[in-house]
């Protein structure tokens, strides 16, 4: 038998979904790398050669890439059961690769929100396991103090407090419970546990340790998130960091004006209508675009000279020279607008996103819009709005340098290797 007893931890890292999911837990794992510990990411398949490039042990996850097929995934209710449905192979197998490591090494599972309950399935199995849950996006938390916004119908924030609990246990009893609790509480039956009613409890009391990957000033922390909680900031990564913009972006950007950028996310292979409104909407204005996606199919097919396609170009090289940036409302994507100083557009679908547009707007860093309203007129007038708007631009400005005033992720992942080191205890 092999003596750990004075071994760090080895942290399992797990994540699941696009990239947009995948580059802050790849930020986390090297960092941790770099203070010593032995690091496994555990992480889709499609994402082997982004982990292997950054030197971490890589360990894949079944994933099955019909669901990027799915029109549900993107809608603002329906989403989440496709997302769950989707990872449910993914997390049987964190379960395999966890029991499969020696019993006697210290283990801590720092993990994705969405596999906190199978993390605590693992830590049942295995019960010296520790659970840090790291939450990429204010909304990712519940709390009735700052409530986020859920969906495409903003909430008035002069709401009691009553009726906002009201409210969260009806998006919990009709959205996410009836998805999830009937097929977590049948693996903790197997377990011969006790039953759940409610999965946001369980995502949020599960965890040994909380951290959220955003700055206080994006979401500060509320009375009712946490009790064992670290405050972090935005885990920005890039995995190509000397990768030069494309040499014939590069020349149409130098060819005229700063254009509008657009993207809608590295998953979403239904963004065709969209793009072909943003291309009408950038004729209308008389402004140049670049279009960012891997999916050359849903960008138009015929692109005048003001417009480009790119499937790929780190943004943090581009938005320094584009006028302003229009997607889906991503927390990846917003941070990097955000350390860019670049006027954001955010057309959200689903999940986090509708939040994080409205947290850009309130710092007056963009604007908003439904994407249903999002037609080549609308999206003309709102971009109009957002480039002539000299308070978006003095936001833009301040945040940029709240951004390049330092970042306290560092901080973050010294006080998570302190804390588990040599015992695995939190």
């Amino acid at each position: 038998m092999s003596d750990y007893s004075t071994v760090l931890p080895h942290i399992v890292v797990v994540t699941s979904g696009s990239a947009g999911d995948l580059f802050p837990f790849l930020r986390l794992a090297l960092g941790l790398r770099q203070r010593g510990h032995a690091v496994t990411l555990l992480a889709p398949l499609m994402h082997e050669a982004l982990v292997r490039q950054a030197g971490v042990a890589f360990h894949p996850l079944p994933a099955d890439p019909a669901v990027l097929e799915d029109p549900d995934l993107w809608h603002p209710r329906r989403g989440f059961g496709v997302v769950w449905r989707a990872m449910r192979q993914g997390m049987e197998g964190m379960r395999a690769f966890v029991a499969s490591l020696p019993r006697e090494q210290p283990c801590v599972l720092l993990v994705h929100p969405l596999a906190v309950a199978h993390a605590d399935l693992c830590r049942a199995d295995r019960p010296g396991i520790r659970i840090v849950a790291a939450f990429l996006a204010p909304s990712n938390l519940r709390t009735v103090h700052d409530l986020p916004v859920l969906g495409p119908f903003p909430i008035p924030r002069w709401l009691p407090l009553t009726l906002r609990r009201w409210l969260w246990n009806m998006v919990e009893t009709t959205a996410i419970n009836p998805v999830v609790v009937p097929e977590l509480n049948a693996w903790r039956r197997a377990q011969g546990r006790a039953p759940v009613s409610s999965y946001l409890e369980e995502m949020a009391g599960a965890p040994d340790l909380s951290l959220t990957l955003f700055p206080a000033w994006f979401g500060g922390r509320q009375p009712d998130w946490p009790a064992r909680l670290l405050c972090g900031d935005f885990p920005l990564y890039d995995p190509h960091p000397h990768d030069a913009i494309a040499p014939a972006l590069l020349a149409f950007m130098g060819a005229g004006s700063a254009p509008i950028v657009v993207t809608h996310g590295t998953a979403n292979l239904h963004a065709a209508a969209f793009f072909a409104s943003a291309l009408a909407a950038a004729q209308r204005l008389g402004r140049r675009i670049v279009f960012l996606s891997a999916h050359r199919a849903q960008v138009p097919a015929s692109l005048p000279p003001t417009a480009f396609w790119q499937d790929y170009c780190p943004l943090g090289a581009l938005l320094p020279g584009a006028a302003a940036l229009v997607h889906h409302g991503g927390i990846g994507t917003t941070a990097v607008a955000l350390r860019a100083g670049t006027p954001q557009l955010i057309v959200p679908m689903a999940y986090d996103q509708f939040d994080n547009g409205a947290r850009v707007a309130a710092l007056h860093a963009g604007l908003t819009l439904k994407a249903g309203r999002a037609s080549a007129r609308t999206l003309a007038d709102t971009l109009r709005r957002l480039l002539q708007s000299p308070d978006i631009h003095v936001g833009c400005a301040a945040v940029r340098q709240r951004m390049a005033a330092g970042n306290g992720l560092d901080d973050v992942i010294d006080v998570i290797s302190k804390t588990v080191s040599k015992t695995g205890k939190i």
